[in-house]
């Protein structure tokens, strides 16, 4: 009985052995790679999307819609397109915030809209009607409070404020404020 005859069958199973190890190695970095795209990807999205919030007296508090929304599961914050949010308050017309896209963070409250963007609030009682157009804001739901870097105008028919950089509160009562470059025009009765 030669050498290779008595080895023969271990030499078979160590080449066994390693096309396994070899070919399980091979699946684990293939499996790696899912992961780590399936963990960038959107958890879950809607075309047409629309939510109502409400308050603790069961009054609309909020609403929201947009053309498209999708929800990040890594960073838990939503993208919207073409989004329109309206908020609520006692005793006052409805604030509409229209924009162009929105990133809306893990904690529901703070809302960046991005691009070209427009706040507007019908006439209402003793309030004249008001709107704000500017780019690139920062929204706090929960306190009406909105800041930009950007140009930012707001008009109240006749009156017309502009600037660069703006924080605003859009509860009562409204303040404004405008960080340079500021150019009004009044008309007094």
């Amino acid at each position: 009985m030669s050498a290779w005859d008595k080895y023969q069958l271990y030499v078979y199973v160590a080449v066994v052995a390693l096309l396994s190890w070899w070919l399980v190695q091979l699946t684990m970095h293939e499996d790696t790679v899912d992961v780590m795209v399936a963990q960038d990807s959107p958890d879950f999205f809607s075309n047409g999307y629309y939510k109502k919030q409400m308050d603790l007296d069961g009054l609309p508090k909020n609403e929201l819609q947009a053309a498209k929304m999708t929800h990040s599961r890594e960073r838990g914050d939503t993208h919207l397109e073409k989004p329109v949010m309206t908020l609520y308050s006692p005793e006052q017309a409805p604030w509409v915030i229209v924009a162009d896209n929105a990133v809306l963070a893990r904690n529901g409250d703070d809302l960046q809209l991005l691009g070209d963007n427009l706040i507007s609030r019908e006439a209402f009682k003793r309030n004249a009607a008001l709107t704000l157009k500017s780019r690139d804001l920062n929204v706090k739901l929960s306190t009406h409070f909105a800041k930009t870097d950007a140009w930012a105008e707001i008009v109240s028919p006749p009156n017309k404020t502009s600037g660069t950089g703006m924080e605003a509160t859009f509860v009562s009562p409204i303040r404004l404020k405008f960080f340079s470059k500021v150019k009004g025009r009044y008309e007094i009765k």
